[in-house]
């Protein structure tokens, strides 16, 4: 009695520093202790060893059983697959009962080993049947014995159940008889090893150094999206299914860690981002968001086709040059033609007043310079000689302030023209002849640079 308590004290001991569960794959180790009821004559038949005599008296515990009121009563034994345990049990009594007769106490050992077969495994109720073999003592007689029973265990928590079994043991010597052994005590199981401490066992923890979840077989879900962090593609941000575990914010359809523009929505094509006027450049790239252009251009139109963007186009409707901002520029050939042109505007003798004839001329020159939208002119008068230089000088002012006004009123923008008189300062040819006086007296209308 005293070894089988040591015996106890230190199975306490190894349990509760193991790590436990009732799964006898991953808890490979089992001790059970209790007590245990020897029916040392569990007939009262006059045939004793007769098979059909066994049971008879096999439920009468009153008169036939030998119970030992105290732990009587340790087992271990060791999962080792295919439900299959291997382990070795040692019991202790008093038979103060042969069947119905009285006798002496006598002290009762039983050392034995098992292989148990257990049915199920990691359900509440798990029944099982046993063989082995051991050596039995009766006071100081000894005899070998083959045993077989069968008995269940009913699990009360993952590692903690109630273990009951009932056993034949044959007796292979004539001075002791054949007999049965009731057990019945707790069943605790440990040995498997959880390193992460997750609840997974290493053997079936397919992240056995990161705690997990059970349902992914120990592997974490960092973010709590129902998704394995090894299938997350956004690990720590909680996603969808349908987005490999990420978010998308703007509802898209495109997952924010490959959306270059997550909190708009936009398109699959464009990563995401949103394309307002529809030119296929995404919006923050598109210098020219709300007006369709091409990608060559940064989404931006060039109408005319000259190289200046419509935004930047001064002249968006006409094809100039780069260095013109977009308009066309005034060549010395246009330069000539304007003042072709302009010379041959006339004027009352002595007045400001034009001809009507030259309403032609000054509307040719209205079309050149709508050709030239950005370009500024300088209307210019010229006089003869003829009479004094005060007279020259007001007559040549109000004949080119006339041009200007005849420009404005149709259609020409006022900022774009000036206009100055110079009199009889600027002859270009003699004025000693009717014919150079009449070239002198012109207007002239310059490009300002």
């Amino acid at each position: 009695m005293k070894h089988l308590s040591k015996l106890l004290v230190a199975a306490f001991l190894f349990v509760g520093i193991s790590n436990m569960n009732a799964q006898d794959q991953n808890n490979p180790w089992q001790i059970s202790f209790g007590v245990n009821a020897v029916d040392a004559y569990p007939t009262n038949s006059d045939r004793p060893y007769a098979s059909e005599a066994w049971f008879d008296e096999y439920f009468n515990a009153s008169d036939h059983w030998n119970i030992l009121p105290s732990i009587s009563y340790v087992s271990v034994s060791k999962y080792v697959g295919s439900g299959i345990s291997l382990g070795v049990r040692g019991s202790l009594n008093k038979i103060d009962k042969l069947g119905d007769t009285g006798v002496d106490d006598l002290s009762y050992y039983g050392v034995d080993g098992t292989i148990k077969y257990n049915f199920v495994q990691g359900t509440v109720f798990d029944p099982f049947v046993e063989i082995g073999g051991g050596y039995t003592w009766l006071d100081e007689i000894g005899a070998g014995t083959l045993n077989g029973g069968v008995g269940f265990n009913v699990w009360f928590t993952e590692n903690l159940g109630l273990t009951v079994q009932s056993s034949y043991k044959h007796v292979f010597e004539d001075y002791s008889t054949p007999h049965f052994q009731h057990l019945a005590g707790l069943a605790i199981k440990f040995g498997g090893t959880d390193t992460d401490g997750d609840g997974v066992y290493d053997k079936d923890d397919a992240c056995p150094e990161v705690p997990g979840l059970k349902e992914f077989n120990g592997c974490p879900d960092s973010d709590g999206d129902g998704i394995e962090d090894s299938k997350d593609e956004c690990p720590n941000e909680a996603g969808t299914a349908a987005m490999n575990g990420c978010p998308d914010s703007d509802g898209d359809g495109v997952a924010d860690n490959v959306d270059e523009c997550p909190e708009t929505p936009g398109l699959k094509e464009l990563a995401g981002c949103p394309d307002s006027d529809g030119d296929g450049v995404a919006d923050k790239d598109d210098q020219c968001p709300d007006v369709a252009g091409p990608a060559a251009t940064n989404g931006c139109p060039d109408k005319d086709g000259d190289g200046v963007l419509d935004k930047d186009d001064q002249c968006p409707d006409v094809a100039g040059t780069v260095a013109n901002n977009g308009c066309p520029e005034v060549t010395e050939a246009v330069q000539k033609a304007l003042n072709d042109y302009a010379k041959t505007i006339l004027f009352d003798l002595g007045k400001a007043t034009i001809k009507t004839e030259s309403e032609k001329v000054l509307n040719d020159i209205i079309e050149i310079l709508n050709e030239y939208p950005n370009a500024n002119f300088s209307i210019e008068g010229h006089t003869d000689s003829s009479g004094s230089n005060s007279l020259n000088q007001r007559l040549s002012e109000e004949r080119a302030g006339a041009v200007k006004v005849y420009l404005i009123e149709h259609g020409i923008s006022t900022n774009r023209l000036d206009s100055k008189g110079f009199g009889e300062d600027n002859p270009i040819t003699s004025n000693a002849t009717r014919a150079g006086r009449a070239q002198n007296r012109r207007v002239e209308i310059n490009l300002v640079k």
